[in-house]
C-alpha cells in the first residue's frame, strides 16, 4: 500500500490506532490509500477483476475493511493487514454464499477462507482474535442500549446491584413474573406505555404477595425489558445466575 509523503515513515498499526482514537483525517486517507489492496483482496476471493466503481463486491468489502480498522488490536499479535485480509474475505465470501443460497447455487467451498492467507497457524490467532473482538463488541453494544432502555423506566445499571434480589430464589421468581408479563399481552401493553408495573393486576397472577412484588419491583421491570428487548447475551447472563 501506498503511503503519502506525510505518513511513508508512520507504522500502518500506529495510523489504526490514531483512527481508532477518532482522526478523522487519518481515516479518510487509510480507506483511501487501502483500496488497492481491498481490491486485490476482493478479486483473489471472486476470482474475477473487481471494479470497485461497479462490483458489490467491493462495497462490502470497504465495509469490513472500516469494521476491521476498528476491532484490530496489535497486542493479539497479528499484524493489520493479515487481520483486515481474513476480515475482509470472510465478509466477501459470507456475502457470496448468501446470493448462492438464494439464487440456489451451490456454496463456496470452505478452502476460500485459507486461500487468502499463508500461514495457518497465523489463521487461527486471527479468527481467534475477531471472534473475540465481535463478541465483545456486540456485548458492548448490547449493554449500552440496555442502559438507555433503563433510563425510560428511571432506572439504571449501578441502582440494579443495588436492589438485586440476595435470595437466588427470589431472583427465579422475580425472572418468572417478568416472563409472565412478557407472555399477557395486556400486562405487557401496560407496562411499556406506562414503565410501572401493574401491581393490582398482577397479585391475582403470581404466586407471591402485593409487598413482595413491591419490594422486587425494579428488579422485575429490569428483567422484563431484557426479555422485551430481546437481548441475547443479557439473557445468557440471567441463565448463569
Amino acid at each position: 500500500m501506498e503511503l503519502s509523503n506525510q505518513t511513508d515513515q508512520v507504522p500502518l498499526e500506529d495510523i489504526v490506532m490514531q483512527v481508532q482514537q477518532g482522526d478523522k483525517e487519518m481515516h479518510d486517507y487509510l480507506l483511501k490509500s487501502s483500496q488497492p489492496f481491498m481490491v486485490k483482496i476482493v478479486s483473489q476471493v471472486c476470482k474475477r477483476y473487481i471494479d470497485p466503481l461497479r462490483d458489490d463486491e467491493f462495497s462490502i468489502g470497504l465495509s469490513a475493511f472500516n469494521e476491521a480498522i476498528f476491532l484490530y488490536s496489535p497486542a493479539k499479535g497479528s499484524s493489520f493487514l493479515s487481520f483486515a485480509k481474513l476480515i475482509v474475505s470472510r465478509k466477501v465470501i459470507d456475502y457470496i454464499r448468501y446470493n448462492a443460497r438464494r439464487q440456489h447455487i451451490v456454496s463456496f467451498d470452505q478452502t476460500y477462507d485459507e486461500e487468502t492467507m499463508e500461514n495457518p497457524a497465523e489463521i487461527s490467532a486471527v479468527i481467534e482474535q475477531y471472534q473475540d473482538e465481535q463478541l465483545a463488541l456486540n456485548r458492548r453494544e448490547e449493554t449500552l442500549e440496555y442502559h438507555q432502555k433503563l433510563e425510560e423506566y428511571n432506572l439504571s445499571l449501578l441502582e440494579l446491584t443495588e436492589i438485586a434480589p440476595k435470595h437466588r430464589n427470589t431472583r427465579e421468581t422475580s425472572v418468572q413474573i417478568a416472563r409472565m408479563l412478557i407472555k399477557d399481552e395486556e400486562l405487557r401493553e401496560y407496562v411499556k406505555t406506562k414503565k410501572k408495573l401493574p401491581i393490582k393486576k398482577m397479585e391475582s397472577r403470581v404466586p407471591v404477595s402485593k409487598k413482595t412484588l413491591e419490594r422486587n419491583r425494579k428488579y422485575i421491570l429490569a428483567m422484563f425489558i431484557i426479555f422485551d428487548e430481546n437481548y441475547l447475551y443479557l439473557k445468557e447472563y440471567i441463565k448463569e445466575g
